[in-house]
Protein backbone atom coordinates (compact mmCIF):
# COMPACT_ATOMS: atom_id res chain seq x y z
CA UNK A 1 0.00 0.00 0.00
CA UNK A 2 1.08 3.78 -0.60
CA UNK A 3 2.08 5.95 1.63
CA UNK A 4 -0.50 8.46 3.26
CA UNK A 5 1.08 12.09 2.62
CA UNK A 6 -0.72 14.18 4.94
CA UNK A 7 -0.80 18.08 5.33
CA UNK A 8 -1.47 19.89 8.75
CA UNK A 9 -2.62 23.74 8.63
CA UNK A 10 -2.20 24.77 12.61
CA UNK A 11 -3.93 28.95 12.09
CA UNK A 12 -4.54 31.47 14.26
CA UNK A 13 -8.48 31.93 13.80
CA UNK A 14 -10.28 35.18 13.17
CA UNK A 15 -13.03 34.79 15.62
CA UNK A 16 -16.39 34.35 13.57
CA UNK A 17 -14.90 35.58 10.56
CA UNK A 18 -15.54 33.07 8.05
CA UNK A 19 -14.59 34.78 4.92
CA UNK A 20 -11.15 36.14 6.45
CA UNK A 21 -10.55 32.31 7.86
CA UNK A 22 -11.08 31.32 4.56
CA UNK A 23 -9.50 33.70 2.38
CA UNK A 24 -6.79 32.98 4.71
CA UNK A 25 -6.46 28.83 3.84
CA UNK A 26 -6.90 29.42 0.63
CA UNK A 27 -3.33 31.32 0.83
CA UNK A 28 -2.25 28.49 2.66
CA UNK A 29 -3.91 26.02 -0.02
CA UNK A 30 -2.30 27.40 -3.09
CA UNK A 31 1.21 25.73 -2.71
CA UNK A 32 -0.52 21.83 -2.21
CA UNK A 33 -1.78 21.40 -5.49
CA UNK A 34 -1.71 18.11 -5.94
CA UNK A 35 1.58 17.50 -3.28
CA UNK A 36 -0.83 15.46 -0.64
CA UNK A 37 -3.52 12.75 -0.17
CA UNK A 38 -5.27 14.87 3.13
CA UNK A 39 -5.72 18.51 4.72
CA UNK A 40 -6.61 18.81 8.13
CA UNK A 41 -7.96 21.88 9.47
CA UNK A 42 -9.02 22.75 13.33
CA UNK A 43 -12.30 22.19 15.03
CA UNK A 44 -14.51 25.08 14.08
CA UNK A 45 -11.77 26.10 11.59
CA UNK A 46 -13.87 29.05 10.01
CA UNK A 47 -15.01 30.75 12.88
CA UNK A 48 -13.24 29.55 16.64
CA UNK A 49 -14.75 27.88 18.83
CA UNK A 50 -18.00 28.89 18.99
CA UNK A 51 -21.31 27.80 22.17
CA UNK A 52 -23.87 30.10 20.64
CA UNK A 53 -24.02 28.72 17.10
CA UNK A 54 -27.31 30.91 15.77
CA UNK A 55 -25.77 33.54 14.28
CA UNK A 56 -22.93 31.41 13.02
CA UNK A 57 -24.74 28.03 11.90
CA UNK A 58 -24.74 27.18 8.53
CA UNK A 59 -27.17 24.40 6.24
CA UNK A 60 -25.89 20.98 5.56
CA UNK A 61 -24.80 21.98 2.16
CA UNK A 62 -23.92 25.61 2.95
CA UNK A 63 -21.54 28.14 2.10
CA UNK A 64 -18.61 26.74 3.61
CA UNK A 65 -18.89 22.99 2.27
CA UNK A 66 -19.26 24.62 -0.50
CA UNK A 67 -16.05 26.37 -0.46
CA UNK A 68 -14.72 23.03 0.82
CA UNK A 69 -15.59 20.93 -2.46
CA UNK A 70 -13.93 23.95 -4.35
CA UNK A 71 -10.91 23.77 -2.67
CA UNK A 72 -10.70 20.37 -2.54
CA UNK A 73 -11.03 19.98 -6.33
CA UNK A 74 -8.42 22.45 -7.25
CA UNK A 75 -5.79 20.85 -4.90
CA UNK A 76 -6.49 17.48 -5.51
CA UNK A 77 -6.81 16.13 -2.19
CA UNK A 78 -9.47 15.75 0.50
CA UNK A 79 -9.90 18.51 3.34
CA UNK A 80 -11.35 17.83 6.68
CA UNK A 81 -11.84 19.79 9.50
CA UNK A 82 -15.11 20.84 11.41
CA UNK A 83 -17.74 23.65 11.59
CA UNK A 84 -21.44 24.28 13.03
CA UNK A 85 -24.04 23.10 11.19
CA UNK A 86 -28.08 23.74 11.41
CA UNK A 87 -29.91 21.16 10.20
CA UNK A 88 -33.46 20.31 11.01
CA UNK A 89 -33.09 22.95 13.98
CA UNK A 90 -30.71 21.40 15.73
CA UNK A 91 -27.08 22.12 16.21
CA UNK A 92 -23.89 20.44 15.26
CA UNK A 93 -20.34 20.37 15.76
CA UNK A 94 -19.87 18.78 12.81
CA UNK A 95 -16.45 17.10 10.70
CA UNK A 96 -16.68 17.46 7.11
CA UNK A 97 -14.47 15.14 4.95
CA UNK A 98 -14.66 16.88 1.23
CA UNK A 99 -13.23 15.08 -1.40
CA UNK A 100 -11.80 16.76 -4.68
CA UNK A 101 -14.96 15.11 -6.33
CA UNK A 102 -17.50 16.73 -4.53
CA UNK A 103 -18.66 14.08 -2.42
CA UNK A 104 -18.22 14.71 1.24
CA UNK A 105 -19.07 12.41 4.94
CA UNK A 106 -19.82 13.36 8.15
CA UNK A 107 -18.95 12.99 11.68
CA UNK A 108 -21.03 14.97 14.22
CA UNK A 109 -18.78 15.39 17.41
CA UNK A 110 -19.86 12.74 20.47
CA UNK A 111 -18.49 13.94 23.18
CA UNK A 112 -19.55 17.65 23.74
CA UNK A 113 -18.08 20.53 26.31
CA UNK A 114 -19.80 20.49 28.94
CA UNK A 115 -17.34 22.99 30.95
CA UNK A 116 -17.49 25.31 28.31
CA UNK A 117 -21.22 24.60 27.94
CA UNK A 118 -21.22 23.31 24.31
CA UNK A 119 -23.38 20.79 25.61
CA UNK A 120 -26.56 23.33 26.18
CA UNK A 121 -27.03 24.42 22.58
CA UNK A 122 -25.23 21.52 20.11
CA UNK A 123 -27.08 18.05 19.58
CA UNK A 124 -24.46 15.23 20.23
CA UNK A 125 -23.65 12.57 17.76
CA UNK A 126 -24.15 8.70 17.79
CA UNK A 127 -21.86 7.26 15.50
CA UNK A 128 -18.09 6.81 14.96
CA UNK A 129 -16.84 7.30 11.02
CA UNK A 130 -14.42 5.01 10.17
CA UNK A 131 -13.34 6.04 6.26
CA UNK A 132 -10.96 5.13 3.75
CA UNK A 133 -8.74 7.06 1.81
CA UNK A 134 -5.75 5.07 -0.81
CA UNK A 135 -6.72 1.94 0.94
CA UNK A 136 -6.42 3.48 4.63
CA UNK A 137 -8.65 3.46 6.98
CA UNK A 138 -9.27 6.61 9.05
CA UNK A 139 -11.03 7.58 12.18
CA UNK A 140 -11.47 11.62 12.16
CA UNK A 141 -12.90 12.64 15.45
CA UNK A 142 -13.36 16.02 17.09
CA UNK A 143 -11.35 17.66 20.16
CA UNK A 144 -13.06 16.59 23.77
CA UNK A 145 -13.61 13.21 22.06
CA UNK A 146 -10.12 12.94 22.92
CA UNK A 147 -10.32 12.25 26.59
CA UNK A 148 -12.72 9.23 25.94
CA UNK A 149 -10.35 5.99 25.15
CA UNK A 150 -13.47 3.82 24.90
CA UNK A 151 -14.79 6.43 21.94
CA UNK A 152 -11.67 6.41 20.18
CA UNK A 153 -11.06 2.56 20.67
CA UNK A 154 -9.58 0.50 17.60
CA UNK A 155 -10.96 -2.92 16.97
CA UNK A 156 -9.27 -5.95 15.88
CA UNK A 157 -11.71 -8.40 13.97
CA UNK A 158 -11.06 -10.99 11.40
CA UNK A 159 -7.72 -10.67 11.40
CA UNK A 160 -7.96 -6.66 10.51
CA UNK A 161 -8.05 -3.24 12.35
CA UNK A 162 -10.75 -1.07 12.45
CA UNK A 163 -8.65 1.76 11.51
CA UNK A 164 -4.69 2.79 10.89
CA UNK A 165 -4.86 6.54 11.52
CA UNK A 166 -7.24 8.40 13.92
CA UNK A 167 -7.63 12.14 13.68
CA UNK A 168 -8.57 14.69 16.09
CA UNK A 169 -9.37 17.95 14.98
CA UNK A 170 -8.98 20.37 18.07
CA UNK A 171 -10.15 24.03 19.89
CA UNK A 172 -7.51 22.71 22.58
CA UNK A 173 -6.99 25.48 25.48
CA UNK A 174 -3.42 26.02 26.26
CA UNK A 175 -4.18 25.98 29.99
CA UNK A 176 -4.49 22.35 29.20
CA UNK A 177 -2.00 21.67 26.47
CA UNK A 178 -0.22 19.03 28.49
CA UNK A 179 -2.86 16.86 28.72
CA UNK A 180 -3.51 17.10 24.84
CA UNK A 181 0.13 16.13 23.92
CA UNK A 182 0.12 13.40 26.47
CA UNK A 183 -3.29 11.76 25.80
CA UNK A 184 -1.93 11.62 21.70
CA UNK A 185 0.52 9.40 22.87
CA UNK A 186 -1.79 7.59 24.69
CA UNK A 187 -3.96 7.27 21.79
CA UNK A 188 -1.43 5.79 19.55
CA UNK A 189 -0.09 3.07 21.90
CA UNK A 190 -3.10 1.76 23.16
CA UNK A 191 -4.72 1.74 19.33
CA UNK A 192 -1.88 0.52 17.22
CA UNK A 193 -2.45 3.06 15.00
CA UNK A 194 -0.94 6.67 13.65
CA UNK A 195 -2.49 9.60 15.71
CA UNK A 196 -2.67 13.12 14.40
CA UNK A 197 -3.79 15.92 16.69
CA UNK A 198 -4.48 19.23 14.90
CA UNK A 199 -4.97 22.57 16.72
CA UNK A 200 -5.63 26.16 16.57
CA UNK A 201 -3.01 29.05 18.09
CA UNK A 202 -4.25 32.58 20.05
CA UNK A 203 -6.42 33.68 21.54
CA UNK A 204 -10.69 33.02 20.60
CA UNK A 205 -13.15 35.64 21.02
CA UNK A 206 -13.37 35.41 24.79
CA UNK A 207 -10.00 35.48 25.56
CA UNK A 208 -9.21 32.01 25.80
CA UNK A 209 -5.06 31.11 24.15
CA UNK A 210 -4.75 28.31 22.38
CA UNK A 211 -0.88 27.60 21.71
CA UNK A 212 -1.50 25.00 19.21
CA UNK A 213 0.87 21.65 19.57
CA UNK A 214 -0.55 20.00 16.83
CA UNK A 215 1.51 16.57 16.37
CA UNK A 216 1.50 13.72 14.46
CA UNK A 217 2.96 10.31 16.38
CA UNK A 218 3.55 7.18 14.87
CA UNK A 219 2.04 3.69 16.39
CA UNK A 220 4.24 2.98 19.15
CA UNK A 221 3.69 6.76 20.65
CA UNK A 222 7.03 8.40 19.01
CA UNK A 223 6.64 11.75 17.97
CA UNK A 224 7.01 12.42 13.91
CA UNK A 225 6.38 15.51 13.63
CA UNK A 226 5.53 18.22 16.69
CA UNK A 227 4.21 22.12 15.61
CA UNK A 228 6.10 24.50 17.59
CA UNK A 229 3.57 25.99 20.05
CA UNK A 230 2.45 29.20 19.14
CA UNK A 231 3.32 29.99 15.88
CA UNK A 232 1.17 29.40 12.91
CA UNK A 233 2.55 26.68 10.67
CA UNK A 234 2.08 23.91 8.12
CA UNK A 235 3.64 20.44 7.99
CA UNK A 236 3.38 17.67 5.96
CA UNK A 237 4.05 14.64 7.07
CA UNK A 238 4.23 10.87 4.91
CA UNK A 239 2.72 7.93 7.04
CA UNK A 240 4.53 4.47 5.78
CA UNK A 241 1.65 1.42 5.92
CA UNK A 242 4.64 -0.96 5.88
CA UNK A 243 5.86 -0.02 8.90
CA UNK A 244 2.68 0.07 10.81
CA UNK A 245 1.66 -3.55 9.60
CA UNK A 246 5.57 -4.79 10.24
CA UNK A 247 5.10 -3.63 13.87
CA UNK A 248 1.19 -5.25 14.33
CA UNK A 249 2.34 -8.51 12.85
CA UNK A 250 5.05 -8.55 15.07
CA UNK A 251 3.10 -7.17 18.35
CA UNK A 252 0.21 -9.05 18.52
CA UNK A 253 -1.86 -6.99 21.02
CA UNK A 254 -5.17 -6.79 19.34
CA UNK A 255 -5.71 -10.00 19.62
CA UNK A 256 -6.18 -10.03 23.47
CA UNK A 257 -8.22 -6.47 22.75
CA UNK A 258 -11.69 -6.72 24.94
CA UNK A 259 -14.69 -6.53 22.90
CA UNK A 260 -17.50 -4.19 24.34
CA UNK A 261 -20.51 -2.35 22.80
CA UNK A 262 -21.20 1.08 23.95
CA UNK A 263 -24.54 2.04 25.16
CA UNK A 264 -26.12 5.07 23.56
Amino acid sequence: MNNLTVTLIQPDIFWEDKERNLQKYEQLFRPLVQKQDLVILPEMFNTGFVVEPHSIAEAADGPTIRWMARQAEAIGSVITGSLVVNEYGNFYNRLVWMRPDGTFSTYDKRHLFRLGDEHLQFSQGSEKMVIELNGWRICPLVCYDLRFPVWSKNTYKNGEYEYDLLIYVANWPGRRSLAFRQLLVARAIENQAYVIGVNRVGADGKGILHQGDSAVLDFKGKHMIEIPPDVEDMEIVSLNYDRLKEFRDGFTVGLDWDNFNIEY
